[in-house]
């Protein structure tokens, strides 16, 4: 908990508006027409003084490509670059960021997803000021929008738990991901490593694999100002949800050793944690021990609930604080069977979702 308390502790260093960089903010879409009808809009008024968005429009057959041409002009910054084909043995997704990346004109790259709203009309300028010298990557927040269903609610505990073990463990000096839905890099950090050569057959990964390559104590930034989170759509099925895990999941046996473990001891002292009140609790409930195991459980229920809703207070808000208990027990449930699940063998296809 002391690791994840940084969040709390966290001030965003000073920066210089005025040298603040040029940006290109770049926007991978296949079969988004929707999405891009209400996202183009807020990134072209963004306030920034200069910057480019580009589309990348991968094989779409839901009109996008008729889109683009005939409404471009309309947007003072847009670009956009057309796709009609993949090479079969790279990732859609990749392959689509990489020419994206290409065609930029400047060096600092911001990245989201066609589905994403940003929170304010400053986003650009928020992230850009935490590129401070020497930061070649700035994480980014992207929770979801919220919904009153069991699922939407699950959703945006995990993203929530997600963010503070990448913010904790990147203020710590262990950056291991970002979230590709808003996430910032150099140009020049993408091609001195290669960009995505190491894993480019790895459907998933154009976010945090790439983050786990290149990403260190030295040239990491997080970026924590409410006006800098990106929200995104989230799924509405348990099945696309479950899709989306298991794809996610998948990426995650790719990661460093060191990180891996951290990640594995982090879910393992969850795991043992509610597994301790279960069994332990029956054992001792009538001993003097009892109040000894029930003592220190509850210490740590505790601890990790006021920590935790510190930092969803400061991440606007994104679950309700006092369900974290019962979230955390859920997520518990969540470990152990896609632990299961992960262990399994899949079928690998090249499609994005």
């Amino acid at each position: 908990m002391n690791v994840f308390n940084k969040i709390n502790q966290y001030e965003a260093p000073i920066s210089d508006l005025v040298a603040l960089p040029p940006v290109s903010v770049i926007v991978c879409s296949w079969n988004e027409i929707r999405n891009l009808e209400e996202l183009l809009p807020l990134l072209d008024t963004q306030e920034y003084p200069k910057f480019e968005i580009i589309v990348v429009d991968d094989r779409s057959y839901d009109g996008t490509y008729d889109f683009l041409l005939t409404e471009a002009h309309n947007f003072k910054h847009l670009r956009f670059i057309r796709i009609e084909e993949t090479p079969e043995h790279l990732s859609p997704k990749k392959y689509a960021l990489t020419l994206g990346i290409k065609s930029a004109k400047y060096d600092v790259i911001l990245l989201t997803d066609a589905d994403c709203r940003p929170q304010s009309s400053t986003w650009i300028q928020s992230m850009a000021s935490c590129l401070t010298k020497g930061k070649e990557i700035v994480l980014g927040f992207s929770p979801y929008f919220p919904e009153k269903t069991t699922l939407n609610k699950f959703i945006r505990y995990e993203t929530l738990l997600t963010a503070v073990q990448y913010f904790g463990l990147a203020l710590y000096g262990m950056p291991y991901m970002g979230v590709g839905r808003n996430l910032m890099y150099r140009k020049s950090l993408f091609f001195k490593n290669r960009g995505f050569a190491k894993h480019t057959n790895i459907l998933g990964g154009d976010d945090d694999l790439f983050m786990n390559d290149v990403a260190n104590e030295q040239n990491t930034a997080i970026c924590l100002d409410e006006a800098s989170f990106m929200y995104s759509i989230p799924k509405h099925s348990w099945q696309d949800w479950y899709r989306q895990k298991t794809r996610h999941i998948s990426v995650s046996k790719h990661y460093k050793t060191n990180h891996k473990l951290t990640l594995g001891i982090i879910a393992s002292s969850q795991i043992l944690f509610w597994l301790s009140f279960i069994i332990l609790i029956p054992l001792v409930l009538f001993s003097q021990l009892v109040y000894c195991v029930l003592g220190f459980w509850l210490l740590r229920l505790i601890v990790q609930w006021v920590v935790l809703g510190k930092i969803n207070t400061r991440l606007n808000r994104t679950i309700s604080s006092y369900s974290i208990p019962y979230w955390d027990f859920l997520m518990t449930v969540y470990y152990v069977v896609m632990g299961v699940v992960n262990t399994l063998p899949k079928r690998k296809k090249m499609r994005w979702r």
